[in-house]
This record gives structure tokens, sequence and C-alpha cells, in this order.
């Protein structure tokens, strides 16, 4: 039994003054001050809350038990502050355990750009919340009641939040409950250094603790933090990667890079491009692929490669990037600096993997640029996400996914897509639900008139370009020497003699480089090509197009004459096919004046190849030869004489390539003279894109007769 009279003692030894300032305006009703402990708060029968009065022995056994029942209602908690003295035998000692977002979010100082940085806004950032738990001691009361010396009791306690608490498999990513112990310190740091990804270290410790993925008490950002602050060799490493660019660039002018470093002078940020690269770009730079999805195990580091498609179809290397985070502010620096090693030239198209801040850096920096999701990418993940749920119906699932993702309206899909949610029980599944918010980005119909060169409507072109930056991610080897391995995957040639140039003007002679072994290549090529239609429209085709692309074009001359086609009114067709008496069809817009044909498919605008509807048209119109602007230079051979590989007659050549190597001496000559002076650089470049612009507008006249291609 407590002595009488000792309840207002305990009251006057532990005060009823608000537990602190910040916490002003808490009501009276939520703080109780009586040290007779009254019952405990029943806010929900099966986990009490602390009550005022409750008991502990030790601090660090109030703060434990404060901190369990925060984490099953969805908060963290952390020591405030501690009040009075702490001498044993006399004073008093209160402390403040508070909700994790209490408080205001400290002021950040001031930095260049700092303006410019959107903050993150994490749902654990403080906003002021008045949740808190205070307990205190007193000599003096445990005395006057007969206790033990230095036993603490809850004095104050609220739990009113001005927040949303958090779900439990959200509350366990609060800093406060990721924990990495000694032993996983030392088996992440055994790993590091076999060069295993974060991604597959995180697996391993999952298998080896028999616990679900993401079930670890630790992030992959926890991880990456304690490998990063834990790694010795890190500014070797940075400094041998920035002399690798440095001697590649001494032995090739034209070797691009930049980079940036950080407040301890460590590299950030490192990007490079190859002149063959630039070149390429020039080229082929109108639909790209920024792949983000691999890590340098070597350093951690977010890996980016920009590659695209030739027009023999084969994929090509643009440009590399490794970031030290995943970021707005370094997707954006990469975007910048890949902009300027192209010359400021934007691609039409970019296809990424979904990534916020990605997403955010190229609305930023490449306005004018469409954006689009590798579907190989999505498609990736379909396994994990769906095979478990589906079962035995996995693959059929899969085949009416495919059939839904080549369907030719917008409506046809969104009704197909509620047609298989119904058949397969889809209606709750979160990725199911996410694919279908996103399907602007990644669904063709959807994207149908977006120019992406093949890079979506084929499997096959998918899975080489997947399988092209596979080679880049799977090199391990030392940071430093990764730059030799890109140039390596990346077929890049160092050949003496080969002659470099900053200007647009490498674009004009690249074609003629090594001329034999080019010719070799084309009649190689154009021996394999076997004519189907044997129609003169096929013959003018084969001669300009690349094997690849005229292989594309082929496929729908094969299928069009499948297609009938109707006048309608004006300059307007309806074509569909030949058993499709009254539905579908697609309609095709032809001028005369001006030679234009258009197709409500939109294939040519998505592909730069003719569809079967349109070429439907055209034999209508009895037209012997494809208008020359329906053949792109981007799929042309780039070879100057067809008519000569088709007659047999490759290596009599001579004369052309006395020009070339004139021409090629000029130029030398003009990239000596504008390196003397950024003004002079700046002139060059100006006029020299002018008339590259100007020579591509000039058409090639071809004649096509029975024997074949003349000029």
């Amino acid at each position: 039994m407590m002595p009488a009279g000792s309840a207002s003692l305990l009251l006057e030894c532990y005060g009823g003054d608000p537990p602190l300032s910040s916490m002003e305006g808490t009501s009276s009703g939520e703080e109780v001050e009586d040290g007779t402990g009254p019952s405990p708060e029943a806010e929900e029968d099966d986990d009490p809350a602390p009550y005022v009065g409750q008991r502990f022995p030790t601090h660090d056994a109030a703060h434990e038990l404060y901190s369990g029942f925060a984490r099953r209602r969805g908060f963290s908690i952390r020591r405030h502050r501690t009040e009075g003295k702490d001498g044993v035998g006399r004073g008093l000692t209160r402390r403040y355990f508070v909700c994790h977002r209490a408080g205001n979010p400290p002021a950040k100082p001031f930095a260049a750009g700092a303006g410019d940085r959107p903050q993150r806004n994490r749902r654990s950032s403080r906003c002021g919340c008045k949740a808190y738990m205070r307990i205190g001691r007193s000599a003096i009361a445990a005395a006057a009641a007969g206790e033990a010396e230095g036993e603490w009791r809850v004095t104050g306690f609220s739990n009113h939040h001005n927040h949303e608490l958090l779900g439990q498999d959200q509350v366990r990513l609060l800093p406060a409950y990721r924990v990495v112990s000694g032993d996983d310190r030392d088996r992440i740091l055994m790993l590091a250094r076999s060069g295993i990804s974060v991604q597959q270290m995180m697996r391993i410790m999952e298998l080896e603790r028999r616990v679900e993925p993401g079930n670890l008490p630790f992030t992959e950002k926890d991880v990456r933090n304690l490998i990063q602050s834990c790694r010795k060799s890190d500014q070797e490493e940075s400094v041998d990667l920035i002399k690798m660019c440095r001697r590649f660039q001494e032995k090739d002018p034209d070797f691009k890079y930049e980079f940036t470093k950080g407040a301890s002078n460590r590299v950030e940020n490192v990007a490079w491009s190859f002149a063959s690269s630039v070149q390429s770009y020039e080229m082929f730079g109108d639909a790209v692929v920024f792949d983000t999805t691999h890590r340098l195990p070597a350093l951690d580091m977010l890996l980016g490669i920009w590659v695209g498609l030739n027009n023999h179809g084969m994929p090509c290397f643009f440009g590399c990037a490794l970031l030290r985070e995943e970021s707005l502010q370094s997707y954006a620096w990469a975007l910048k600096v890949f902009l300027n090693f192209m010359n400021r030239k934007a691609p039409l198209t970019i296809l990424t993997d979904e990534n916020m801040y990605l997403k955010e850096a190229i609305e930023k920096e490449l306005p004018g640029t469409k954006q689009a999701l590798c579907i190989w990418l999505i498609a990736a993940r379909f396994p994990s996400w769906f095979d478990a749920v589906l079962g035995e119906r996995y693959n059929s699932w899969k085949d009416e996914f495919d059939r839904l993702y080549n369907m030719e309206s917008t409506m046809e899909f969104d009704l197909g897509w509620n047609d298989m949610m119904n058949s397969y029980g889809l209606h709750g599944n979160g990725h199911i639900a996410s694919l279908f918010a996103s399907r602007t980005l990644w669904a063709l119909p959807y994207l149908r008139g977006q120019f992406f060169a093949g890079l979506l409507a084929s499997p096959e072109t998918s899975k080489s370009i997947s399988v092209f930056i596979q080679r880049f991610s799977s090199a391990q080897t030392r940071l430093a020497h990764f730059i030799e391995q890109v140039a390596v995957v990346a077929e890049y040639k160092d050949q003496a003699g080969r002659q470099l140039t900053h200007t647009c003007l490498v674009a004009v002679v690249a074609e003629y480089k090594d001329q034999a072994g080019r010719q070799q290549m084309m009649q190689h090529n154009l021996q394999s090509i076997t004519l189907k239609t044997a129609t003169p429209m096929e013959r003018h085709a084969a001669a300009v197009l690349t094997p690849y692309a005229f292989s594309k074009l082929q496929d729908e001359l094969v299928v069009a004459c499948q297609y009938a086609s109707f006048h309608l009114e004006g300059n307007v067709f309806l074509v569909r096919h030949h058993t499709k008496t009254e539905d579908g069809g697609c309609n095709v817009t032809w001028s005369q004046r001006e030679e234009l044909i258009s197709c409500s498919c939109n294939m040519f605008e998505s592909a730069g190849i003719l569809c079967r509807h349109a070429l439907r048209v055209l034999s209508t119109l009895n037209y012997f030869q494809i208008p020359d602007h329906y053949l792109p230079p981007r799929w042309r051979r780039t070879w100057p004489s067809p008519s000569k590989a088709l007659n047999g007659a490759y290596f009599d050549e001579s004369p052309e390539i006395g020009r070339v190597k004139a021409l090629q001496s000029m130029v030398s000559a003009l990239v000596s003279e504008a390196s003397k002076s950024t003004e002079r650089m700046d002139i060059a470049t100006r006029e020299v894109s002018a008339l590259l612009s100007r020579m591509r507008q000039q058409p090639v006249v071809m004649h096509v007769s029975g024997d074949g291609v003349h000029k």
C-alpha cells in the first residue's frame, strides 16, 4: 500500500509542466500526471499503450517498451532530451522519447544551385508531431513511498499523431528499425570483395536466412552505404579511371569524356563516347535506348548505356556513363553530357526502364523527345510477378498479353485488357494495375505514329539489344580498365592511319572507309537476297535498302497482294484483307501532286518501312518504284554505287577511292586549322553541318530495268 500523501508528493516532485516547448498545445486530457498508476490506456485490447504511472527498472527498459509499441503502431521514436540532475540520491531526472516526426525539419545550409534541386518528400520527415512519452525518477519520492532508489515511471504520454501511420510493410524500412549486425557487416564486405553486386548479395543473404525477398532487416541502400563507407581504394580507382580517359583522348583526340567530383574530391559521375559512336549517332540516333538497369560491381556504380539500331538491324554503341547515385541530378547530368557529345542533336525517341527520376530528367533535358518503356525489360519481370499467381495458366496469359500488345487501336486494347483481367482473375493484382496505368508508355497501340526504328515491334530486335547490353554489364574487371572493356565490346577500332575528326565531316567520308572490305560485305549481302514477287518495286527496294530493311519491306510486299483496295472518295482508299468483307481495314490517303501517302496503321511513321496497305495502293496506282522519300536514308545502303554491286563490278573503283582520299585530305586540313581556336572550330562545325544537311537532301536518282539498277 502506498502511504497517505505519497501521491501528492509524487506530483510535487515530477511536476505538471508540458513536456517540451515543441509540444505546446497538447491537450491536457492526453497527459495525466498521477503517481497512483492508473489503468493502461485501452486503445487496442491486444496491444496496450504505455500509461502514466507505469514503472521501469531502467530508462533503457522504458525505451525498449515504447519502441516496440511504436513499431507495431506504424512509427518510430527517438530520444529527445534529458532534464534535471542525475545525481545519486538527490534531484529529479526526466527523459523524453518522441515520435520520429516530432519537431520541424532542420534548416539546410545554402549551397550554389541548391535551389534547383527538388527535395525528396520522405514520409518519415519531421512535421511537428506531438506524440511522446516522458519518464522520470526521484530519490525523494522513492524514499517517501518506501520504494527502491532509481525506479523510472511514466509521467506523461500522448499518442496523438498529426500524420499518417505506416503499415508493417513500410514501418520496417524506417532507419530506426534497419540494423546491419556485426556478422551481417562482415558477410557483406566479404561478398563485395568478391565482385558480387548488391542485388546478388541481398538474394544470397535472403536464401541463407530463409526469408522472403525484401524481408531482411536492412535494405539495398543500407548495404551500399556500408560498402561506400568501408571502401578504401575508391579514390585511387576513380583517379585511375580519369587517367584512362585521358590516355584514350591522347590516342584519339575525338574521344569525348566528362566527369564531376564531389566535396571530398571523389569522382561522382563520368561519361564517355568514342568518335565512331558520334558518327553512328549522326546517322542512327533517331531512336535511342538508355539502359540503366545494371551496376558496375567494382564500385557499385550505376551503369548507363546508350545504344541504337543501325541500318543493318544491328545494335550500335553511342555512349556510356557511370553514376554514383540514382537521382534526378545524376540522370540530368548524364543526359546533358550525352547531348553535348552528340553535338546537341536530341533523339526523336528514347527507350528506358521505368524510373521516376529518369523520367523527370528526360522531361527537363530532352523536352522534345518522346519517352517510352522497354517492353523487354517489363516482360523480363513477368515470371516473378505472375508465375506463382497464374500457375499452369501463365503461358496462355503471356500469349494473350502479346496479342493485346500488338493490337491496332487503343479502344480494342482497353476492352481486351478488361476481358483478360476477368478471364484470369487479375482484377486485384497490383502489377496488372500498374501496367495498365502506364500503358501509354509501353503498349504499341498507344505508341503507333512515334518513330522507334522497329525497336518495339520485333522480338528479335529487342533480344539483340538486350544481349548487346548484357555484354557490357558482364565485364568483371577493375574500374580503371572498364573503358577498355567497353571499347572491345563496342568493337571500337583504334587503327593506325584512321582519320578521326571533331566535325560532322566524318559522317560524309565514313561510308568510304575500309572500302574493299565493305564492298565484299555488300556483295555477299546482295547475293543472299532473293526476290519473291519479281516486281519492279521489289527490285528497286532491293537495290536501295540494306538487306535488313529490305527484308522488312519485302514481308509487306508479299502479303500486300492478299489485300483489296477500294477507292472511297477524293484521295482516300480503304484497304483490307480479302477474307474480310465488311469490317476492318485501314484508310490510306494519297496525294498525287506531292507523292505523299499515309496509312492509319502508322507503320511508316513508327518504323520507317512502308506498310502493306500503302504498298497495295501504290500498286493499284501503277507505281513501279517506291517514291524516294519513302526509302529513308537511315535504312539505305551506305555504299555509293549499288548499280555496280548488282552487276558484279565491285573492284573497279580506283577513281572513286582516289576522290575519297582527296576528300579525307581536305578534311584533315580543315580539322587542323579549326583546332587552332574555339572561334575557328565553331565556324567549321556550323558550315560543315549546313553542307552535310544539303548533301543529304540531294536524291539519288535510280532507274530500274529488268537486268538491274542503273544511275
